[in-house]
């Protein structure tokens, strides 16, 4: 997937400033828009190769030092992420912020990463964000390697699944986890397949992906030039976290997807008991 620059419109502009989401990035220590929320619906924020005088008004307007947003993990209010600075003139992370979080739960790092927000919400989430049981992981890989096999991946690649996240949650409070999951496989030297995955249970109490993609990565496709840059989580979609920004119920998956240029985002809706794209967005950073 390349990520392209979407050079937003500036939105807070028009009637002041506007309920935002944040991705928690970089060990708890950065900010990256993912999106403006306008009357339960999500809509583009200021792109990082938007022209200058657009993103520093951006920047003025959402990155005021020690301006405080609601850490979001596991759905629910975990701490918070206040903003230490931010540099409209800086290379590579124009848009973006750099900031401190506390948090209540798990310390972020890594793949742990959450969402900030100043949007108003009623409805109160489960706050559920955790490891998956021997028996969900168990049950969740065997589906992965059927769908895997399903997609034409040969059986001695299967030996060797690998994951970058497997997370479950509770998205709409009804006490049964959904899982949350980024698995991969060598299907040669310079080849990697790759399947992201929204997994729920069914009336039978089984688990089935109620969202998945599969793609197929190849060393050329990679603008390193290198697979390994997969293997460390390039070109992957993985969880941020939960959120219910449409005070529905049931809260969205956000999802985030580091390329060399940029990054991508999608939203996750519940829609007739299947997940479906609500929304996709990227920002870029600058040229490789």
């Amino acid at each position: 997937m390349l990520i392209l620059a979407s050079f937003a419109a500036p939105l807070f502009g028009q009637k002041g400033k506007k309920p935002i989401i944040f991705a928690v990035l970089n060990d708890g220590k950065t900010l990256e828009p993912i999106a403006f929320v306008q009357k339960g619906k999500l809509a583009p924020t200021v792109d990082g190769g938007s022209e200058a005088k657009t993103i520093a008004a951006f920047n003025r307007t959402y990155y005021k030092p020690k301006g405080i947003y609601r850490l979001i993990f596991g759905g629910a209010n975990a701490g918070t992420a206040t903003v230490v600075s931010s540099d409209s003139k800086m290379e590579c992370s124009a848009n973006m912020a750099q900031v401190t979080t506390k948090t209540t739960k798990t310390k972020l790092g890594g793949f742990v990463m959450a969402l900030a927000t100043d949007t108003p919400t009623k409805k109160i989430a489960s706050g559920l964000r955790r490891k998956p049981t021997a028996a969900e992981r168990a049950e969740i890989e065997s589906l992965v390697r059927a769908e895997l096999t399903n997609q034409k991946v040969a059986a001695g690649n299967l030996k060797n699944l690998r994951y970058h996240n497997l997370t479950a949650l509770d998205a709409d409070n009804d006490k049964k986890a959904e899982l949350v999951g980024s698995f991969w496989v060598e299907t040669g030297a310079t080849e990697r397949a790759l399947l992201f995955f929204i997994a729920e249970k069914n009336a039978n109490g089984k688990y089935e992906f109620g969202f998945s993609e599969f793609r197929i990565i190849k060393q050329e496709e990679v603008m390193s030039g290198e697979i390994k840059s997969v293997d460390e989580g390039v070109y992957h979609e993985l969880l941020l976290d939960v959120f219910d920004y449409d005070d529905d119920g049931v809260s969205e998956v956000f999802t985030y997807i580091q390329s060399f240029e940029g990054a991508g985002f999608n939203a996750y809706k519940r829609e007739n008991g299947k997940w479906v794209m609500a929304f996709e967005g990227s920002n870029y950073h600058c040229g490789y």
